[in-house]
């Protein structure tokens, strides 16, 4: 079973949502933040990437950037830019793109679930990367970004989200950057709150879709919690941490690039020889081509795309890791052909999200800085969760989600 429960969420108010929210703190780097913040002191940036309060070359893992997080993020709450709550509620957050809406539960997940493998992951995490949002957590004592969860569908779940959706929304914006809309409601009635909580509670399972690190690091700092409190008790607001959770059905995930600084060696023809022994290689023109179903592969190469179709035999249906297209391409063409043996540290390989388009990986190639750029057909929510639940665990760089959650609409503080 699944534990959840409502919290006190830490809000901007209505008129200062838009100058107070942001985009995730992983999906931009320490110059973009400072130019996006600008200069609005509001903008949450100040407490997610506290560095931008620096002179420019600032260590954003200096321990004076994560005191000055702090410092901010208590700032806010004096200047009433964020406020709490004052009852324990859940919250719907709604995100729309391309004309597709997905609606997420904002709720509190119980720490001992992640510890126990209730909420079950699927990726690995770093252990420095864990330890960087370990101590965002800990100066600020509070989850400021929320992860992203995923749930098996739900009807009922589904109707309780709809009567409180079909209200006007507290929060209704357009994210400048993406384009994407963001819709906020506040489930405030004790019926429908007991409602959320006993759904949840019949779950085996919550997945994570993306945030690996937030969640390792959130849980990690409420057992270190528990473990320095001699009169903990178990209900203690810093047992749970801040996710938002999205039925399955509704998410899409999309592809996850690859983009390759050399042949290894290997002329073109002769790297094209190479790959066909295990998959069918066909020349299709300077059209940009994208790959239509699962094992068949887009290949751009000297201002020429391919499509790869692995042969029978080259997988294994039966296995869960091994039919994903990610290790067939890893296996039968990175590692086998071009000598990559580690997606995480070679540095001749670079991912690119399949939001930014397929022409992303034609300008790279085409630029000179990449020799050739492998297109993969994007993974299931079903496979990821099939593999979540047999205890596997995906290569790297295999999801990618989108929209991303936006950050500043809600925040669970750990007291």
């Amino acid at each position: 079973m699944a534990i959840i429960k409502p919290f006190k969420g830490i809000r901007p108010p209505q008129a200062l949502v838009e100058q107070v929210e942001s985009r995730p703190y992983d999906v931009l780097n320490s110059e973009e933040a400072r130019a996006e913040a600008g200069d609005n002191e509001k903008s949450l940036y100040h407490i997610i990437k506290p560095e931008i309060d620096f002179p420019v070359g600032t260590d954003e893992h200096d321990p004076r950037v994560y005191d000055k997080a702090a410092a901010n993020f208590q700032k806010f709450q004096d200047m009433g830019w964020l406020v709490q709550d004052d009852k324990e509620n859940y919250y719907v957050y709604a995100q729309t793109m391309n004309g597709k809406t997905q609606y997420g539960l904002v709720v509190c997940a119980y720490v001992d679930d992640y510890m126990n493998g209730v909420i079950k992951k699927h990726e690995l995490t770093r252990r420095d990367k864990e330890e960087d949002r370990m101590k965002h957590v800990r100066v600020n004592n509070a989850n400021v970004e929320p992860v992203f969860f995923a749930y098996p569908d739900n009807a009922k779940l589904d109707a309780l989200v709809a009567k409180y959706t079909a209200k006007a929304p507290v929060y209704d914006f357009i994210a400048p950057i993406d384009g994407f809309g963001h819709q906020f409601w506040i489930i405030d009635e004790a019926e429908d709150i007991e409602a959320i909580t006993a759904e949840f509670a019949a779950m085996p399972a919550l997945y994570i879709a993306d945030g690996h690190h937030r969640s390792a690091a959130a849980a990690l700092v409420g057992a270190e919690k528990a473990k320095q409190n001699p009169n903990h008790r178990g209900d203690e607001e810093y047992n749970y941490f801040m996710a938002v959770c999205f039925p399955a059905g509704q998410l899409t995930i999309i592809d996850y690039n690859r983009v390759v600084k050399d042949l290894n060696g290997l002329t073109a023809q002769q790297f094209l020889d190479a790959v066909s022994k295990n998959f069918i290689v066909e020349e299709k023109g300077e059209d940009i081509y994208k790959p239509n179903a699962l094992h068949n592969f887009a290949l751009y190469l000297e201002g020429k795309w391919y499509s790869l179709t692995a042969k029978e035999g080259t997988y294994d249906d039966n296995d869960p890791i091994g039919v994903l297209d990610v290790t067939i391409s890893s296996n039968l063409i990175l590692d086998e052909i071009l000598g990559i043996k580690d997606l995480r540290s070679d540095k001749r390989i670079d991912f690119v999200g399949g939001i930014r388009g397929l022409g992303e990986l034609k300008k790279r190639v085409d630029s000179g800085e990449m020799k050739v750029a492998l297109a993969l057909y994007p993974v299931s929510m079903k496979q990821l969760m099939d593999i979540a639940d047999s205890g596997n665990i995906m290569p790297p760089k295999t999801t990618w989600f989108e929209p991303k959650l936006r950050s500043g609409l809600v925040i669970h503080k750990l007291v």
